[in-house]
């Protein structure tokens, strides 16, 4: 029954999104810089709420609009109405919706659907991960050096040591290809997809990361924090990878990697 509301909830939610896509709505900006949020993300999370809603009225629910709808349930929806909402509200057809649902503090199912693409990503643990309906892997590289890697800024604290930049800079300068989307929720489900080899970003927040990290690890990847420790979506850094570049990448996002010399004949 979960798994049936997720796939309901998450369809309901990209069906505002695909609506609204390249329409005209309403963009407002909450703090910070580029920190949007349209009448679509307002439109998406009531949609999903009331597909949860319908099935289960008392699940705790956390989502990035509405924030923590706190009920006294051992089930956590963790939803991202619109991931990507700067893409989204620019046109660019990179965004999803997210959601993950966490059962006595282990996530037990996730799914993300890029409705613009057809691409529905979901997971359920310890039954592996699919894209629509086919199963898929993480890559087989086994060293940055050959790898593509994604991630994503931060607005800001981008000049910190060892920040985002640093670590971007020394990837460019060794002629590593870094991409940047702007949809943590993509980025992780490419990566489970193996389209990249890994992902890390400096900051997420849980609604950004609860669904695509199950979905790596489900797919045969590994996700931790920047320590190397078991990933909680509730803590800011992460770092995803296809399992085989996974100490390098730790390594790198921590400023002790260093590029092998190139040579030349």
């Amino acid at each position: 029954m979960l798994k049936q509301t997720l796939i309901k909830a998450t369809f309901a939610g990209a069906k505002v999104l695909q609506e609204y896509f390249n329409g005209t709505f309403k963009i407002s900006n909450k703090e910070g810089i580029n920190n949007l949020v349209t009448e679509a993300d307002t439109l998406s999370e009531k949609a999903i709420f009331e597909a949860i809603r319908q099935d289960y009225p008392d699940h705790y629910l956390l989502s990035e609009e509405a924030g923590e709808l706190a009920m006294d349930s051992s089930i956590k929806w963790i939803i991202d109405p619109i991931d990507g909402t700067v893409n989204f509200a620019n046109g660019i057809p990179i965004c999803c919706v997210s959601i993950g649902v966490e059962q006595d503090g282990q996530m037990i199912l996730g799914a993300v659907y890029n409705p613009l693409m057809n691409e529905f990503f979901f997971a359920q643990r310890g039954f592996g991960a699919t894209l629509n309906e086919n199963i898929i892997h993480v890559s087989n590289k086994t060293e940055i050096g050959t790898s593509c890697l994604v991630t994503g800024f931060p607005y800001s604290y981008l000049d910190t040591p060892n920040g985002p930049l640093d670590v971007f800079d020394k990837f460019i300068r060794a002629g590593i290809p870094v991409r940047r989307l702007g949809s943590a929720a993509i980025d992780l489900c490419w990566v489970a997809a193996g389209r990249f080899d890994g992902f890390y970003e400096h900051k997420l927040n849980a609604w950004d990361s609860a669904a695509g990290f199950l979905i790596v690890e489900e797919a045969g990847g590994k996700v931790t924090d920047f320590a190397g420790n078991y990933y909680s979506p509730y803590q800011p850094g992460i770092v995803a990878t296809n399992g085989k570049i996974h100490d390098e990448l730790i390594s790198a996002v921590n400023g002790q990697w260093k590029a092998k010399p190139k040579f030349h004949s």
